[in-house]
């Protein structure tokens, strides 16, 4: 980290994202799955957050939005979390750590329904992302050979109702996300 005030930041946007689930009323509900950080699952992933969603009785198209979102947050996870930078640096660790058994690399899911809205987070415990606002610009990708479009940021922008980053380089990425469900709208509860 850069600053001890960075690091303290970071540490209090973790612990209000692990405090964020705490409620318990009848319109708060809450799932929290992880699974191995490989590109099959990501499909797993948007049908387990679409399933979570059901009980808001959502449209086809708010579906098909959170899906796609959700897609593009394990993809990034997956892809740019967990790269071959990233393990290369991993197999140093834990040979100075003289651990013999390396563990797959995961990606962690936590959903909340509260009232209509769905909060959906995404993170990893990759190498995390250095410049949160380049990485988020449509067409940027930091790999290119890969033919990679660089709209995921931007699709999970389109998708969702609101989308924060937090990324640290060493310590991983979390992807915050919510979506309002329903026919009522943002403007009418304020």
């Amino acid at each position: 980290m850069n600053s001890k005030t960075e690091e303290q930041n970071f540490i209090q946007k973790m612990r209000e994202r692990e405090a964020y689930g705490k409620r318990n009323d009848k319109e708060h509900n809450e799932m929290q799955i992880e699974f191995d950080a490989v590109s099959i699952n990501e499909a797993f992933a948007r049908t387990a957050v679409a399933s979570f969603l059901t009980p808001l009785n959502p449209t086809l198209e708010e579906i098909s939005d959170v899906k796609t979102a959700v897609s593009e947050a394990v993809t990034n996870a997956v892809i740019h979390g967990y790269d071959e930078e990233y393990f290369k640096q991993y197999r140093i660790r834990t040979e100075d750590q003289g651990e013999e058994k390396q563990t797959k690399p995961k990606v962690y899911i936590h959903c909340v329904l509260d009232g209509d809205v769905l909060h959906v987070e995404i993170w990893d415990k990759g190498k995390g992302i250095a410049n949160i606002e380049l990485a988020m610009e449509p067409l940027y990708t930091s790999k290119p050979e890969q033919d990679r479009s660089g709209m995921g940021f931007a699709f999970m922008e389109a998708f969702m109702d609101d989308l924060e980053v937090i990324s640290e380089p060493g310590y991983g990425t979390t992807v915050l996300m919510k979506k309002k469900v329903g026919v009522s709208s943002w403007i009418d509860e304020e």
